[in-house]
């Protein structure tokens, strides 16, 4: 009888690439900016007068606050964004409320175009949107990716632009916009922070 041997496949995939490592993802936080420092930066004044706007807006009510408060082990947060941008408009803001009321967010915008090299392993569907979020463990090992847009915003996108065939009663009025912004992006911190709590490798950096 014929046995047939099969060998493992040993072949390296073309291009497969390299992304950053936790030392080039540390240099570029360290080259991002703070939120107000980021509107200094980059912002022109009528730019700074509407994220202000939306800031003003974005209060936290008692619940995401004390949340917040719950937030314990420390997460960098690099936002890739551009403040010409709409969406970053409408969105950053919201960021910059959590990390006031989280210590434990160590939160700094990257504007799209200063770090090219960052920026490219930040794409979403091949395009460089912005705002995109880039979450980290205290030693800058990536732990998310999440943007441009939230679940909700497509909602509402898609039954504005594509038609609502079929009716789901899921798209949120757009009076209620920046308040279910402000429900989706929390839920990507708080999944980032539990991701983090509960990681084994850190529970026993901290020996909690």
């Amino acid at each position: 009888m014929n046995v047939t041997t099969i060998q493992p496949a040993t072949q390296s995939i073309a291009e497969a690439g390299a992304p950053p490592t936790s030392a080039a993802w540390a240099a570029a936080f360290a080259a991002a900016l703070p939120y107000r420092a980021f509107l200094e930066r980059h912002g022109t004044p009528e730019q700074r007068d509407r994220w202000e706007a939306v800031y003003a807006r974005a209060a936290l009510d008692d619940a995401q606050r004390d949340l917040l408060a719950t937030f314990v082990r420390r997460m960098p947060v690099i936002v890739l964004a551009g403040a010409w941008c709409g969406d970053c408009v409408n969105q950053c803001p919201i960021f910059a409320r959590f990390a006031e009321a989280a210590p434990a967010i160590d939160l700094r915008y990257l504007d799209r175009d200063a770090l090219p090299e960052i920026a490219a392993h930040l794409r979403i569907c091949g395009g460089q949107r912005v705002p995109t979020v880039a979450f980290f463990s205290e030693d800058f090992t990536p732990v998310l990716f999440y943007g441009d847009r939230t679940l909700s915003a497509y909602r509402t996108a898609a039954a504005a632009q594509l038609g609502a065939t079929c009716s789901t009663g899921i798209a949120v009025p757009a009076p209620d916009a920046l308040a279910a912004a402000s429900h989706d992006w929390l839920e990507q911190f708080e999944r980032v922070q539990l991701i983090l709590r509960l990681s084994g490798r850190l529970r026993q950096l901290h020996g909690d």
